[in-house]
């Protein structure tokens, strides 16, 4: 069980997403007031939008309560994500992806993870038993296949599914893990679980209810040669002993 004194950040990070932002906010709020018995705040971290995004989300701001508006000059989902977290001390930072893909369901799990199970990082995951996805054939062959390239660089991973843009990670993990990931673009995700695990933290898998954004950002090309130069530089980088331990559970 949750302590109501908990304090939790949901950052949403995005890029030229005026039409999206007010129906995921109002969405994401409601959702939160209703289900999630904590100290939540939710922050909208716009890395560089040149559309109305900053107009939009400074008012949704002043139009809600518990939500607040960041901005970065550079662009960078990862960019977004460090600031955001290394800003905040809420006990648990999180985030999820502005088109809310992924069903809010599976958001009070997520935090349940560490706030109560023991861990300190959770994602959630497209590829465990329990999941339902609905994404074209091409996007789903290309997701796992990336995962199947990091099980081979990294054979004794144990998480299913690096790229679903809906995690969390604990104050204490995300103090020292934020300072080992160099990436700050798509490959920000994988590198912060590998750096987990070397690191010797669990990851708790929420399988989830996913379907696919048709008007997604993410270029598919030049995301997948980022995210191999990624897992190279992590393996070459990582001594021969690193993904063997675990650390104990979160008190």
């Amino acid at each position: 069980m949750l302590r109501s004194e908990l304090r939790v950040d949901v950052v949403i990070p995005v890029y030229n997403e005026e039409r999206a932002l007010p129906p995921s906010i109002a969405a994401l709020h409601a959702f939160l007031g209703a289900e999630l018995p904590v100290n939540w705040q939710i922050v909208i971290a716009d890395n560089a939008s040149v559309d109305r995004t900053p107009e939009v989300g400074r008012s949704l701001a002043e139009q809600y309560d518990r939500v607040s508006y960041l901005r970065l000059e550079q662009k960078g989902r990862g960019r977004a994500l460090r600031r955001a977290w290394s800003t905040s001390d809420a006990d648990i930072v999180s985030y999820m992806d502005v088109d809310l893909s992924t069903n809010l369901s599976a958001f009070v799990p997520l935090v349940e993870a560490i706030g109560s199970g023991g861990y300190d990082v959770a994602i959630g995951s497209r590829l465990k038993r329990g999941a339902r996805v609905k994404r074209q054939w091409k996007r789903e062959l290309i997701s796992r296949g990336y995962n199947l390239l990091i099980r081979l660089f990294f054979p004794r991973r144990t998480f299913s599914d690096a790229q679903c843009g809906f995690k969390a990670v604990s104050r204490r993990a995300v103090d020292e893990l934020l300072p080992l990931v160099e990436n700050n673009h798509w490959f920000f995700d994988s590198e912060l679980l590998l750096r987990a695990l070397q690191k010797g933290y669990r990851i708790a898998e929420v399988p989830v209810e996913w379907i696919e954004d048709l008007d997604t950002r993410v270029k598919i090309a030049k995301t997948a040669m980022e995210d191999v130069e990624g897992l190279i530089r992590v393996r070459l980088s990582s001594p021969p002993t690193a993904f063997r331990s675990i650390r104990p559970p979160t008190a």
